[in-house]
């Protein structure tokens, strides 16, 4: 990636173009390190995006809204308290390091209007977003940083701000002409692309490698004109391109104010309309990829452990079942010794006796317990013998339960590596909260999240195919919205979703069943599998027990077909 400081000076331009005189209308936090401003003018609305994450540091325009959390984080209201109405006063870059400054002109509490800062440090690692106050004094940050971090530049409420140290031996390329830093770099001795990486401040790997393949060996004259080449496209008046290279397989490689042609044909570069959106293309995979990743981190967590702890209570459980089963060899023991306690001699650790239950009257060695007498080493065995058959009971209804508590985990599992965004998510932590799993958050300010529907499907016989995201979704479309006369379509003990054909009373034809069996399986967790049983019976068939976990229902009379998940099937036969 290459969000240098070159780049970020062409970036500063466009933004201060479109935000110039315009005033901070709604503040959001999409996560811990982003920040989303909607910003008003006399020409219109913008949204300014700020993210301080460790892989995508940058500052952007954006055209689409994210996806908010439901209860804004405190940074976040402390934002609206302290910006919202205020006036963007400029757009600020010391040199060509890789900070801006966001001047805005607010109001305080008492009426007077003050001056505050939002710094925007993209730095990789040590990215962060910082509003300063008056002077100079941090209010708050993104990422706070605390002595034991950093001794000589903490970042704490109320502390002075400090400015990135600047790196005094490299030179910007604004203020030094062409000549000055080719002398610099052919006087470190170092490759050319590495000399100009470190005597160069602004320019990033990217552009030094472009540089030294452009001006070749040796020719200071050729070196000093290309270095003059993207040093003019700095200029106020310098023709700049948002250029954005791409893998020969489509994926974002990587981007530059200027064009670049040091991979050959093993990239391909295309313009962009603006250096904002040439970010949001070059980032839009990665950023819902992280989105995602993040918000889903304690649910994966949680799933995660629960079925290990589970798995590992069953196999305990399964140990002693198995011990169990050999109860009746105690009850025997217990009735020989009784029916030869005068033969029994008193602190024995074993006695031969007779088995009377043998065809054949075969001896059997009955070991006992030398510290006590016959009978009471009989009613030891009776009393073993009577644990171990309750236990058997115990266990078997206890195994029960955790096969159905280890199902619904795997179910649950399956749809969280099936949601599309985090209000999926949001209903996946609601409905593991309400089953005990994770803590629900005391929070008043929270609110539910606007439930899903379900994926929406046309077969190619025009009849109508859902398929429900999650266990809760599940249990609604199949127990409220699908009518007797639907047909349901489930994975044969595998999870996945609940898939429903809505008929209206007509017998669809046996191509839609099996398209919608398709269906089924695609959205299941056998979805990379081949010949999948997938049961579907009418849904006047189909009953949720009571207590039931969400997801689980029971069913019969119903056929089996095997399928293959076919995911371009399902694209396009998709509505919604």
């Amino acid at each position: 990636m290459a969000l240098d400081g070159a780049f970020i000076h062409c970036l500063r331009d466009e933004l201060w173009q479109r935000l110039q005189d315009t005033r901070v209308d709604k503040i959001h936090q999409p996560s811990r390190e982003e920040l989303v401003f909607a910003m008003r003018g006399r020409n219109g609305s913008e949204k300014l995006y700020l993210s301080a994450r460790v892989n995508s540091p940058r500052v952007q325009l954006i055209a689409n809204s994210l996806e908010n959390p439901a209860t804004p984080p405190s940074l976040c209201m402390l934002l609206r308290k302290r910006l919202t109405g205020a006036w963007l006063r400029d757009i600020r870059q010391p040199g060509l390091e890789r900070v801006l400054y966001f001047d805005f002109d607010a109001v305080n509490e008492l009426g007077d209007t003050v001056r505050l800062t939002l710094a925007a440090e993209l730095m990789g690692r040590h990215s962060n977003l910082i509003l300063i106050g008056e002077q100079d004094r941090i209010v708050d940050a993104v990422k706070r940083v605390d002595l034991s971090m950093s001794p000589t530049r903490p970042v704490l409420p109320g502390a002075p701000y400090l400015p990135p140290p600047a790196d005094a031996d490299r030179r910007d390329a604004l203020l030094h002409t062409a000549a000055q830093l080719a002398d610099a770099a052919l006087s470190s001795g170092l490759p050319l692309d590495k000399a100009l990486q470190s005597k160069v401040q602004g320019f990033s790997p990217l552009i030094c490698r472009e540089i030294a393949q452009l001006a070749g060996e040796g020719d200071r004259a050729r070196l000093e004109a290309v270095i003059e080449k993207f040093r003019a496209a700095l200029q106020p008046d310098g023709r700049r391109v948002p250029y954005l290279v791409y893998r020969p397989d489509g994926t974002p490689l990587e981007f530059s104010f200027m064009p670049i042609t040091q991979y050959g044909l093993n990239a391909v570069g295309r313009e962009a309309s603006s250096f904002s959106e040439l970010l949001t293309d070059f980032y839009a995979e990665k950023d819902t990829a992280e989105r995602m990743r993040r918000y889903a981190h304690d649910i994966t967590r949680t799933v995660s452990t629960a079925t290990e702890r589970l798995v590992r209570k069953l196999d305990n459980q399964r140990r002693e079942l198995a011990a169990s089963v050999d109860r009746d060899r105690k009850r025997l023991y217990a009735d020989l010794i009784n029916a030869n306690l005068h033969a029994i001699p008193k602190g024995a650790a074993s006695v031969e006796l007779m088995n009377y239950y043998d065809e054949n009257c075969a001896m059997l060695t009955v070991p006992l317990d030398p510290s006590l007498s016959a009978g009471r080493n009989a009613q030891k065995y009776y009393k073993e013998y009577r644990k171990a058959k309750t236990a058997e009971e115990i266990l078997q209804q206890q195994i029960a339960r955790g096969e159905e508590e280890l199902q619904y985990l795997d179910s649950v599992a399956d749809a969280l590596t099936r949601a599309a965004d985090t209000r999926e998510l949001e209903e996946l932590r609601q409905e593991l909260e309400q089953s005990g799993y994770l803590r629900a958050k005391k929070d008043k300010r929270r609110t539910a999240p606007q439930p899903t529907k379900p994926l929406t499907f046309v077969s190619d016989d025009g009849f109508t195919i859902l398929v429900g995201r999650n266990n809760v979704q599940n249990d609604r479309l199949t127990t409220r919205t699908a009518k007797g006369s639907d047909w349901w379509f489930h994975t044969k003990n595998i999870p996945g979703s609940h898939t429903v054909v809505l008929t209206d009373g007509v017998e669809p034809p046996e191509s839609t069943l099996r398209q919608a069996a398709v269906l089924a399986a695609t959205h299941s967790k056998a979805a990379q599998s081949a010949q999948v049983p997938v049961d579907y019976t009418q849904i006047r068939h189909v009953k949720k027990p009571a207590g039931a976990k969400p997801g689980m229902v029971i069913y019969e009379t119903n056929h089996t077909v095997y399928v293959t998940p076919d995911q371009r099937l399902a694209a396009r036969l998709r509505k919604d």
